[in-house]
């Protein structure tokens, strides 16, 4: 069971450490989703792999209704599915399409995504009321219209500040 102060890992670790393909493809994903380490993506993975057993133990059970469930739990969180073949073709990038940094940065609200970042850190980020200090947060569709940023984004490009 573990020891209760220690938290269990939320991510696996590649069994090919050394794999090119793979690491070529996590650099191009750190650099666009503007990510601080690896672990962030090997988390999206994880939850997507979950997912995905979730989805072939339904296939194989034929139960109708954990199968609406699961397809309404990736519903709510702004993942477009209509059945469970479509849960096993989803991405790590829609995933990471749905984390608050991404979110912010597509909604115009930063300037970039490492400014998206540094605006949800610092806690000028606001999900109907409540502050919010994750930027791996995932933002639920019913939540995407109560997202406010505080703080006034202004681009240095704008104001003639120089860099």
């Amino acid at each position: 069971m573990g020891h209760p102060k220690k938290q269990k890992k939320k991510f696996a670790s590649p069994t090919k450490p050394y794999d090119k393909e793979r690491i070529d493809r996590e650099k191009k994903l750190l650099s666009s989703y503007g990510l601080r380490r690896k672990k962030e993506i090997r988390r999206a993975e994880s939850i997507l792999r979950d997912f995905r057993q979730r989805a072939r133990t339904l296939q194989a059970s034929a139960n109708a209704t954990k199968e609406r469930e699961l397809i309404d739990k990736l519903a709510t969180l702004g993942v477009d599915v209509k059945s469970l073949d479509n849960i096993l073709g989803v991405s790590v990038e829609q995933l990471m399409d749905r984390r608050l940094q991404s979110v912010i940065f597509k909604k115009g609200m930063a300037n970039s995504m490492k400014h998206a970042r540094q605006l949800i850190l610092h806690g000028h980020v606001t999900i109907s009321g409540r502050k919010l200090s994750w930027p791996s947060y995932i933002v639920r569709s019913t939540e995407d219209g109560l997202i406010k940023v505080d703080a006034p984004v202004t681009n240095a490009v704008e104001t003639g500040e120089q860099q």
